[in-house]
Parts: structure tokens; sequence; C-alpha cells
């Protein structure tokens, strides 16, 4: 025989599901999917079960909030699950791993808003890699204990990238850069500023299989790149609309071609750099 307690308390367990689901189907608003949301501590293993089209608006809250963890993450997620934005969040390489199921994962953004991040390594990049070949987005701004590593990892499986956010990622070299370049033909937007890469590696990306579709590089702030390797950007991709790199010291001085060939570029609609 059951306690009384224990009644209450499985009623109580039933009756936040069907208060869920029935608030979900009434009112797609942030108040019932915000009171889920508090609940979340006591009633994980309910939250499990909920629709995925419920999960998805409770991921978006709780992502807002930066309430999403590694204890708490695989109460929301969902085979189908397209995008996760989880900048405001703190997590490791364990909430990673815990994507093995998120085959259709589209879009991660992992930035750290606030400060370096260094509970994210290259073992939870590859653990994405491995779980996630249809990703087309990942950020990873300041992300500081990914290396060439996991960016390799991505580069041979997940083969429909377009948009790379790889800036603060303080020990990225040219490896990750051509890797890229030689796997990903749908890339067109790369931001590796504030890394190690040199003239090589923006050579090897520009002249690989994206060459055609790159619309955007970010590369300010590297300090190993010369003038060459705008003039190699300027040469390979006759798509690029916004290239950066301001507070490159090496590049100072532009040839008179690669000057003609920024002012001649009609599309161009964003060109920064620091004159030394």
């Amino acid at each position: 025989m059951f306690s009384k307690e224990a009644k209450m308390e499985t009623q109580g367990r039933a009756g936040f599901i069907k208060e869920a689901a029935w608030l979900s189907f009434r009112d797609s608003g942030s108040r019932c999917l915000c009171y889920m949301e508090s609940l979340m501590s006591k009633y994980h293993f309910d939250i499990k079960t909920l629709p995925a089209n419920v999960k998805d608006k409770l991921i978006k809250i709780m992502s807002t909030k930066g309430t999403i963890n590694d204890k708490n993450i695989s109460q929301v997620l969902h085979s189908g699950i397209q995008e996760l934005h989880l900048q405001n969040c703190k997590l490791s390489d364990s909430a990673l791993k815990q994507l093995s199921n998120c085959k259709f994962l589209k879009e991660i953004h992992l930035n750290s808003r606030k400060e370096n991040c260094f509970t994210i390594s290259s073992e939870g990049i590859k653990a994405i890699a491995l779980a996630c070949p249809f990703l087309c987005v990942i950020s990873l701004w300041r992300c500081c204990k990914v290396s060439d590593e996991g960016i390799l990892a991505l580069a041979h499986n997940c083969r429909h990238l377009q948009i790379v956010t790889l800036s603060g990622c303080l020990t990225i070299t040219d490896a990750s850069l051509l890797a890229l370049g030689q796997n990903c033909r749908f890339l067109h937007s790369i931001d590796f500023s504030s890394t190690r890469v040199t003239d090589d590696g923006v050579i090897g990306l520009v002249t690989g299989v994206c060459s055609q579709n790159i619309k955007e590089i970010h590369m300010g702030r590297c300090t190993n790149v010369t003038a060459e390797a705008v003039e190699a950007v300027l040469t390979c991709c006759p798509q690029i609309k916004i290239l950066l790199f301001h507070g490159c010291p090496l590049v100072k001085d532009l040839s008179r071609d690669a000057l003609e060939q920024l002012e001649g570029l009609k599309e161009i609609e964003q060109v920064t750099w620091t004159v030394y």
C-alpha cells in the first residue's frame, strides 16, 4: 500500500505533466514555460517525457536565463533538436557528450560572453563532431581549451559547416584552417581572430573547396599574418563581402594591386585594418 504522501507525490507528478501539456497547447507564451522551468529540479524525470515542441520552448527560456548545466541538459534534449544557444550557460565537456542522440543538430553556440572558458575542450568538440553530422553553425568564441584536434574532428565529420567562429581559441593554428579548407565546401563565414594562424593557414583555407563560397573572414589581431594573406583572400574569394584584419602588425604594406582590388569590389560591405 502506498502512503498518503506517496500518492500525493504521484498525483502531483501526473498533474504536472497534464498541466504542462495543456498549458503548452493553450498558451505558447513564456508564463507557463517559466513555471515549468522553476519546477525542473523537482520533476526532472517527468520533464524528460515532455513533447519535443515543449522542450524546444523550455530550452529557449533556460538558455536565456543561463540555467542549462551539465546536470540538467539531458532532461531537455531530444533527438530532433536543431538549435542550441548556450552562450549564457556554464557547461563542460560532460554536457557536450550528452548530445550523442542529437543527430539532427544544425546550430550550436558555445561562446563565452563574460570571461574565457576553460571547461570546454577539444574532447567536447569531438563528441559534437561525431554525433552531429549535419551541423552547419558552431560558435566557440573564447573557448580557450579548444585546439586543432577538435576543429579537425569537425572538418572531417561535419561537411555541411557554413559558419565557424574560433575567435579567442588561443591554440588554434594553421592545421585547423587547412582542414576546413579541404573538407567544408559550404563554408561561407569564418572568424579566427586572435589565434596563432599564419599566412599558410589563410592561403590553405581560401584556396580550398570553399573558396568560391566564402563571403566573410574575420582575422583581426592575428599577429602572425601578413599582407600576403590579405592578398590571397582578395584573389581567391570572389564573393568576399566582409574582411576584417585590424590589429595585425605584420600587415604593413598592402600592394597597389590589393588596394585596387579592395576599391573595385562592388559587393564589399565592410573592411577594417590598422595602419602601422
